[in-house]
Parts: structure tokens; sequence; C-alpha cells
């Protein structure tokens, strides 16, 4: 499993066994800085019990979110050029053969697993990940300084990084 998709675990609904897994998986993370993004989270939910951290996922990304895990909504809203990315995105994920775990195609986790999957992303995702993180982070930030799931964001934006650079090393 690659970084981006360990990432991506720790946006999933936690289940028993979620954190052992996912502790499992960021000890064997390549790039440290990611790593060292995801062992402060996992340190920091695994100071909850499995009841408190889905509560915690719950109230930080589906209801009444902290910040929207929808790449293409923190970029556009809710306008046609999202409709658009989805659509560019369900395809391209559906050629390589991810699946979205009910979740729309511009939501974190699958596109984190699918930039892990292919070599050659889709222009649109390497081109507004970056901007989207952002974004969700500084609303994460704003709304609550000392959220967990903020060190997930930093995880992603470190991986959101590595693409581009992997993207503009392959241009020249």
């Amino acid at each position: 499993m690659g970084d981006a998709s360990t990432v991506a675990m720790a946006m999933r609904y936690p289940r028993e066994g979620s954190l052992d897994r996912l502790a499992d998986e960021t000890s064997m993370m390549k790039d440290a800085a990611t790593q060292k993004a995801m062992n402060k989270f996992v340190a920091q939910v695994s100071a909850r019990s499995l009841a408190e951290w889905e509560e915690l996922h719950t109230a930080t990304v589906d209801l009444s979110p902290k910040f929207v895990p929808y790449v293409g909504h923190a970029v556009w809203g809710e306008n046609y050029r999202r409709g658009a990315f989805m659509a560019d995105l369900a395809r391209a994920m559906a050629d390589a053969r991810i699946d979205l775990h009910g979740e729309l195609p511009d939501h974190l986790d699958p596109i984190l697993r699918y930039i892990d999957e292919v070599p050659d992303p889709h222009p649109d995702v390497v081109e507004v990940l970056p901007v989207a993180l952002m974004r969700m982070t500084k609303e994460l930030r704003k709304s609550d300084k000392k959220n967990p799931y903020r060190h997930v964001l930093d995880a992603a934006q470190t991986v959101a990084e590595e693409l581009i650079d992997t993207r503009r090393k392959a241009v020249t």
C-alpha cells in the first residue's frame, strides 16, 4: 500500500481494528514527512475509545463537518465545474478499478487511493488537489485548531506536493 492509500484509510469511518491497521500501514510509509503527520494522528486517536473516535470522525467529516472532504467542492463549490470534474474522475477511477466505497469521486479517500494506483493521474487532480487541501486545512483549523484530522490533511498535502513534483519531473 502506498503512502496516499494509507492517508486515505484515515478518512474512512473507524471500525474495530482500524487503528491497528492504520498504525501498521503508517509504520511502513516511505515519505518521512507524511509518516510524521500520520503518526501524530494515530497517537491522538489512540488516546480515545473507538466510540470517541467514531464521534470525532462524524463531527469532523460527516455531519456538520468542520471541513468538507470533497476536493471539487473545496475548489468550485456547487457549480457546474465540480460536476464536470466528478464526471471525469468517475471515468478515470472506473478505468483504474477504484472502489468509491459509497463516496462521491471527489472525496479525499478515493482520490488518494486513485493517485496511488495510477502512474499518470488525471491532470485536474494534480492541479486542484493542493489548493483543495489548503482550503480544507484552513477551514478545519478555523473551526477546531486541535482536531487530530489536521494531521491527516497535513499528510495529504505532503502526498499532493510529491505528486506535483513527480509530474514536473516527468514533463522536463
